[in-house]
């Protein structure tokens, strides 16, 4: 296959996304965030614990900063490893003013103050971060994940999950290659 061909067909990959959901709607979203091809920049893992460096210190800071940026959002539980992060996402939609303007491209729709704002922005940041800081031109995988939390059950196992991940690095799927 040609380079254009390629570059074609990787624009119009299937969505991981649910079909007809609304992802600014107020609930709770899991999320992972994965390096580009799973660099450990962030830090390492040592005796089942994160030791950031300055990137990583850098990424927990800016993960806090989403709600001064996001004014409609609460985060819960979050873990910056040292290629990905993991973090719970509150959206409450309630007495929101939206100031952002909708940012459309013929690949990708961007809903102001939904969640893939939400992750875009945090990319964003974090990459700028790196190109003033380090010679690192590109800091994320393209895309993100993100599961729609919908029970309490979920929601503390999701918790769990996250606050165990460094303990258990070495089983972790996204762990350096």
């Amino acid at each position: 296959m040609d380079a254009v061909s390629n570059t074609l067909n990787i624009h119009h990959r299937r969505s991981i996304r649910l079909q007809m959901y609304d992802y600014a709607q107020a609930g709770a979203y899991f999320v992972t965030v994965v390096t580009q091809d799973r660099s450990c920049l962030f830090g390492e893992i040592v005796d089942g614990a994160v030791d950031f460096n300055g990137a990583g210190k850098y990424v927990q800071s800016c993960w806090m900063e989403i709600p001064s940026h996001f004014p409609h959002v609460a985060l819960d539980e979050f873990v910056a490893m040292p290629n990905h992060v993991h973090g719970i996402i509150w959206i409450n939609n309630v007495g929101v003013q939206n100031f952002e303007p909708l940012r459309e491209n013929r690949y990708q729709h961007i809903i102001p103050r939904s969640i893939g704002s939400i992750v875009r922005g945090f990319k964003i940041g974090v990459t700028k971060w790196f190109k003033t800081n380090t010679r690192i031109p590109v800091v994320w995988q393209r895309n993100y994940y993100e599961r729609v939390i919908r029970d309490d059950d979920e929601l503390h196992a999701l918790r769990e999950y996250i606050m165990n991940n460094p303990a258990k690095w070495q089983e972790d799927e996204y762990r350096c290659l």
